[in-house]
């Protein structure tokens, strides 16, 4: 499959860590590449469909969970017949199969620069920061926790939102300082709704949602679901099967990039080093595998 890192179309307002976001006035045209980030660096070499997989697997999930919170979401760009004449405006218009299998037209709206990250389980920063200091996000957590054990409920740990660099983990006062109480709290409300909701759905497929973030912004003056939904570039997705907690597990995510990095000796500073080609294979099946078990569908 072709590896898109780069797309050049008119109007570009935003190139992020993977999305390339383009202006259609008051909508947006996103496109998904390829690339890979991790530890907040985007990656020199890309994993092959992953962005088709990721745009996909938003759809995916805007559709199951707008009856809990709006989305930005219109349809996908190759989508002719749901977009109407959205379809002749440019950059939609004339669009690659490659790059249309990608991309999102959405609603444009006023993002809210919070990362909103629900935890079910101790992992990854969380439980380095639970080994170190016995907290989690800043809240004292109980003693004698294993990795990857389930919380009594799910963690709120928000964290700033960086266009590049580092994420910056903030406390939910720190929250309510920025965006205010009452949508600090309705954006904790809303978080963990959703992470419960997709939760459940993901355990009778057989998959453990182990933590997600997600991102909201506002639209006509409601809070609404923004960028990407419980994909594996934003969540941990754990095999139910082979769940065991007290070690690392089988995941359909990017922890297996995030291993490989750390196992190279890498120190997180720039330059990022290239994946090699088994480890771009394997993480391209995992991602499959994701959008599989949860959809029932094949890319």
């Amino acid at each position: 499959m072709t590896t898109i890192l780069k797309t050049d179309l008119p109007g570009l307002l935003h190139r992020g860590k993977v999305r390339d976001t383009y202006d259609m006035g008051d909508k947006l045209l996103m496109v998904s590449t390829d690339r890979i980030s991790a530890f907040d660096m985007v990656l020199p070499n890309g994993i092959p469909g992953k962005g088709r997989i990721l745009s996909l697997l938003s759809v995916f999930w805007f559709e199951k969970t707008v009856h809990l919170v709006p989305n930005h979401f219109i349809a996908m760009a190759g989508d002719t017949a749901a977009l109407g004449t959205i379809a002749d405006s440019p950059p939609v218009k004339g669009l690659s199969d490659d790059i249309a299998q990608r991309a999102m037209v959405v609603r444009k709206a006023r993002r809210i620069d919070v990362e909103c990250i629900v935890r079910g389980y101790i992992t990854g920063s969380a439980w380095s920061e639970y080994k170190r200091s016995g907290t989690v996000g800043d809240m004292p957590m109980t003693p004698g926790l294993k990795e990857c054990q389930e919380f009594s409920e799910p963690l709120f740990t928000p964290t700033t939102k960086a266009d590049t660099g580092h994420d910056e983990n903030m406390t939910f006062q720190q929250m309510q300082t920025l965006v205010g109480d009452d949508l600090a709290a309705d954006l904790r409300e809303k978080s963990i709704q959703l992470y419960e909701y997709a939760r459940g759905l993901a355990a009778e497929k057989g998959i453990i949602i182990a933590d997600t973030k997600m991102e909201f912004g506002i639209i006509d003056g409601e809070v609404t679901l923004i960028d990407e939904l419980l994909t594996p570039d934003s969540s941990r997705f754990w095999d139910a099967e082979r769940y065991q907690v007290g070690q690392p597990q089988p995941n359909f995510d990017k922890q297996f990039v995030r291993d490989w990095l750390l196992a190279s000796g890498w120190n997180k500073e720039p330059p990022a080093p290239a994946l090699p080609s088994d480890i771009v294979a394997k993480t391209a099946e995992r991602y499959a595998e994701a959008y599989l078990r949860l959809t029932g569908q094949s890319v």
